[in-house]
């Protein structure tokens, strides 16, 4: 193609992520009371709050807007994709699109799992937040903070999860290979453990230790995929 019809290519594409976008957004404000129930339900186990405190006469919009937004995002999230795989393509060898579509389908994968993980340790990670300040503190949170937190956690840990993707990919480039990734497994566990403790947003040790296992897990299988695949 001529460098005009790829942007028009590109223009098309975006439109379209642009729309499955609004129209996710607009299904996310629809539900938005039942979405936030449910990500303040870790709030509300430990507290046994059933409200967060709004203190910004215009914060009850705002958080009505967020939520919207990201959900817009996730729900699009399966077009987005689409719409960058059908621009990507026709530019691919055969031999490249036969490994796009496994990376792309366990990358969603992955990232979803992530997000699941991080979902299912916030509640114990909030209760360490809790209470490490000690008695004398009442948690009260404001939406703006508390829904900061728990979207910052949901894509650390999806970043995170695509750790395996990304040494595959060195494997499969030949910068490294599987006997290189086994002589580093001491020096691996450490810097591991060491990422894990500065990209995860709360902190706490419980959301260190959910992300730095199912890395090390990863990198072992990564290890596996390589010794198949002859890296």
């Amino acid at each position: 193609m001529p460098l005009v019809e790829h942007l028009a290519e590109l223009r098309r594409r975006i439109i379209a992520s642009a729309i499955a976008i609004t129209l996710g957004g607009i299904v996310a404000f629809c539900f938005y009371n039942r979405i936030l129930h449910f990500l303040i339900g870790p709030y509300t186990d430990i507290t046994g709050k059933k409200t967060l405190l709004i203190t910004d006469p215009l914060e009850g919009f705002t958080t009505r807007l967020k939520i919207s937004a990201f959900g817009g995002l996730a729900l699009a999230s399966p077009v987005v994709l689409w719409q960058m795989w059908r621009f990507i393509t026709p530019g691919l060898h055969k031999k490249e699109k036969r490994y796009a579509i496994p990376f792309i389908a366990a990358s969603i994968f992955l990232f979803a799992l992530g997000t699941v993980v991080a979902m299912l340790t916030f509640s114990q990670a909030l209760r360490f937040l809790i209470g490490v300040g000690g008695g004398s503190l009442e948690a009260f949170f404001t939406p703006s903070k508390y829904l900061s937190l728990i979207v910052l956690m949901m894509v650390a840990f999806g970043v995170a999860f695509e750790f395996p993707i990304l040494l595959v990919f060195l494997q499969l480039a030949r910068v490294l290979t599987s006997r290189k990734l086994r002589k580093w497994r001491r020096p691996a566990l450490v810097v591991i453990v060491a990422v894990a403790a500065v990209i995860t947003p709360s902190q706490d040790p419980y959301s260190l230790f959910a992300m730095a296992v199912p890395m090390y897990i990863f990198y072992e299988a990564s290890i596996l995929i390589g010794r198949l695949l002859k890296r």
